[in-house]
């Protein structure tokens, strides 16, 4: 069983930073496939942007340039780097994993989920 624990949300103002973690539980985290999802209220989620042993990628075209992901297996963590932000990047965003060799895109292909941290970009 992992755990995952987001933190880094926050309100900030467009234009403005921030950084989001997420921390897993357990071993073998080198294995997992690590992803960053978010949603925003009347929408569907959205694969945002995830990284496993093979690399790393972000999908989203309207945060490509502005958004990245890494991780730090040492540390069991995940990150979404968010510069530039904008309204639209309001939402809430969650970090999910699961074991593979590939990078999964589909929300159901994921075994595991955090609570979820909420971004709010004010115009």
């Amino acid at each position: 069983q992992v755990q995952l624990v987001e933190s880094g949300g926050g309100l900030v103002q467009a234009g403005g930073s921030l950084r989001l973690s997420c921390t897993a539980s357990g071993s073998s985290f080198s294995s997992y496939a690590m992803a960053w999802f978010r949603q925003a209220p009347g929408k569907d989620q959205e694969f945002v942007a995830g990284t496993w042993r093979g690399g790393s990628a972000v999908d989203v075209d309207s945060v490509k340039g502005r958004f990245t992901i890494s991780r730090d297996n040492t540390k069991n963590a995940v990150y979404l780097q968010m510069n530039s932000l904008k309204p639209e990047d309001t939402a809430r965003y969650y970090c999910a994993a699961r074991c593979a060799s590939w990078l999964p895109r589909g929300a159901h292909e994921y075994d595991y989920w955090g609570q979820g941290t909420q971004v709010t970009v004010s115009s």
